[in-house]
């Protein structure tokens, strides 16, 4: 685990900015049990890119996990937004069965 963290640190200073290497990165820190870490990441994603879809979901559920209901269910709204203005309804519907699971 530490190898592929490490190659994905590498392959992001060449591409700071690349919302899949970091959305990546995170998902391998929640794997590594670095919530801290991957939420840094998730959050980092949204602000250079608000329409990068999968991280809403992802960041919802580590939100979810370490008990901060109200965020999961902040970002899970403006997941869903963003997704409806993407007219991605797959993830709409994804980020709406796990809202409502936690709303309802």
């Amino acid at each position: 685990m530490r190898d592929r963290i490490e190659k994905l640190k590498q392959f992001l200073e060449q591409s700071p900015d690349d919302c899949f290497l970091k959305h990546a990165l995170a998902l391998e820190h929640i794997k590594d049990g670095d919530d801290t870490a991957a939420k840094i990441l998730f959050e980092a994603n949204l602000l250079y890119d608000p329409t990068y879809i999968a991280t809403y979901y992802h960041l919802g559920k580590l939100l979810e996990r370490v008990g901060a209901q109200s965020d999961a269910i902040q970002i899970y709204e403006r997941g869903m937004k963003a997704a409806k203005d993407a007219r991605d309804m797959h993830s709409y519907n994804e980020l709406q069965g796990v809202y409502e699971d936690l709303v309802y």
